[in-house]
C-alpha cells in the first residue's frame, strides 16, 4: 500500500468530503493529532483496524474508502507514468 496515497485519500475525504479537522478526527476515534498528520502525510504506517476506525470516524466505509484510495492510486501512477513518456519524448 502506497503510504502517501493513502495519507491524501485520507486528507481529502476528510477535508472535501466531511470537512472535519484532524482535531476532531482525532477526538471521535480516539488518537492524537499529530498521529493524524503523520497518517495523513505518508510518514506512519497504520494498521487496517486504525483505518477502519478513521473511516468510522469519517462517516465512511472502509470499502468506499478503498474505491477512492484506488482512484488516487490509479491518477498517481497516470501521472508519474506521463511525466516519464514527456520526458523520454524530449530526448
Amino acid at each position: 500500500m502506497d503510504l502517501m496515497i493513502l495519507g491524501e485519500t485520507l486528507r481529502y475525504i476528510r477535508i472535501n468530503i466531511t470537512n472535519i479537522s484532524q482535531e476532531d478526527l482525532a477526538d471521535k476515534v480516539g488518537l492524537e493529532r499529530t498521529y493524524i498528520s503523520k497518517i495523513e502525510s505518508g510518514k506512519k504506517n497504520i494498521t487496517l483496524e486504525t483505518l477502519s476506525s478513521i473511516c468510522d470516524g469519517l462517516g465512511l466505509s472502509i470499502s468506499n474508502f478503498f474505491i477512492k484510495y484506488d482512484k488516487q492510486l490509479k491518477e498517481s501512477y497516470l501521472g508519474k507514468e506521463y511525466k516519464n513518456v514527456k520526458t523520454r519524448d524530449k530526448i
